[in-house]
């Protein structure tokens, strides 16, 4: 049982910048072998005493050394905790071992993956083991996707209130933005094309909103691959470059909670870029933005402290029912998306699953539907984002 093992949270990837920043958040937040023991791990015992001495984290932290390539080193680390909370990616390159390895021992999961070709694969390999051995193995627990999945939970959540009923179409706007895309997001995204470029089988689940939904297709959906006009807000909107993942993992959170909200449930997201000529400037700029293609920020690599405190993002959420009727609510990150913002969700993902045992059973899932509400209230108490119903 989970409930017996040495450890609750295993950070894997802790020497790296993503993993240092987790691994940080715990130890301002919960302590040493307070409420949520905890470790850090990684390929070299040297550079985990010497991140754990820099950071000023206390001795009293175990340090595991785990690699990918190393089976038995994997299978030695998910055996001593509960959940592994992993910043190693590119996840296709890194992750098959561990998701296989925590599907088979019963152990949690949470990673910060954006990568739907690899998603659709581990699904179909391991969501039998995961659901026999009750482990819950949860993709996506960064900015892609947990302010989406969970904002789109919360708007529904509050149209039952309002309206009586969920309702089948949902916009998500990104309002304003503030940070850079990290280095392992960047790297994932070139891994990624590479793939795509030599296998057509891959482009297809990248360009199929339903590819995460495995035997389920729905309602066809908006493209979002150019700038248009939004009637229903008053303003033109650009493509946003982590729809691609977003949505995927939407449409999958509906179908794991039985198609709440309907079977011909549309979502789209787009960046909200203001009405008129500038508007529509704005948004052909965006769209015609290459930058992250040649952006060569490497997995590591990362903005000094005052820019992640500095970062910000504010999404909003527009329901609309079949008569017309609208519901706004909007979530809020008050640290910069890639990073700061991003270990604290990750982390406060892995705690929610160690806190509650109920929440799911086994099988691979996405945040809304493995944590919902109760991740909702632990992001708003702990990690600096703000759930809000907007007139």
């Amino acid at each position: 049982m989970k409930s017996n093992r040495e450890l609750d949270i295993v950070v894997y990837g802790a020497t790296g910048f993503t993993g240092r920043l987790v691994a940080e958040y715990l130890n301002n937040q919960y302590g040493v072998n307070g409420e949520v023991v905890w470790a850090m791990a990684g390929r070299s015992l040297s550079k985990l005493e010497q991140v754990r001495d820099e950071m000023e984290i206390s001795n009293d932290v175990p340090l595991v050394v785990a690699d990918s390539s190393d089976i038995d080193s994997i299978n030695a680390m998910v055996e001593r905790t509960a959940v592994v909370c992993t910043t190693v990616g590119p996840y296709q390159l890194y992750g098959n071992e561990l998701v296989a390895a925590c599907a088979a021992a019963g152990t949690d999961y949470v990673d910060l993956c954006g990568e739907p070709g690899w998603m659709h694969k581990m699904i179909g390999a391991h969501s039998a083991a995961a659901e026999a051995s009750g482990a819950r193995i949860v993709f996506s627990c960064g900015f892609d996707s947990v302010p989406f999945d969970l904002g789109v939970l919360f708007l529904q959540q509050t149209a039952e209130q309002k309206l009586g009923s969920t309702v089948p179409r949902v916009r998500g706007r990104v309002r304003a933005m503030k940070g850079t895309f990290s280095g392992g997001t960047l790297a994932s995204f070139r891994t990624t094309m590479a793939a795509a470029a030599k296998d057509p089988d891959l482009i297809n689940v990248l360009r199929n909103p339903f590819s995460l939904t495995p035997g389920f297709t729905g309602a066809e959906q908006p493209k979002g691959d150019k700038p248009v006009f939004d009637e229903v807000l008053q303003s033109w909107i650009a493509p946003f470059v982590m729809a691609s993942i977003n949505t995927k993992n939407i449409h999958r959170s509906n179908l794991l909670m039985g198609h709440q909200y309907g079977t011909d449930f549309v979502y789209d997201e787009m960046m909200l870029t203001g009405p008129g000529e500038q508007g529509e400037a704005i948004a052909n700029h965006i769209a015609n933005d290459n930058s992250m293609a040649e952006d060569q920020t490497q997995p590591g690599d990362g903005p000094d402290k005052e820019s992640r405190e500095n970062g910000m993002y504010d999404v909003l959420f527009v329901g609309e029912a079949s008569d017309g009727q609208l519901v706004k609510v909007s979530v809020q990150g008050d640290k910069d998306p890639g990073y700061g913002s991003t270990s604290k969700m990750i982390a406060e993902s892995a705690v929610c699953l160690v806190k509650n045992p109920e929440a799911a059973s086994g099988g691979i899932w996405t945040p809304a539907p493995a944590m919902g509400s109760l991740l909702i209230d632990r992001l708003q108490a702990n990690a600096g984002l703000t759930f809000t119903i907007e007139d």
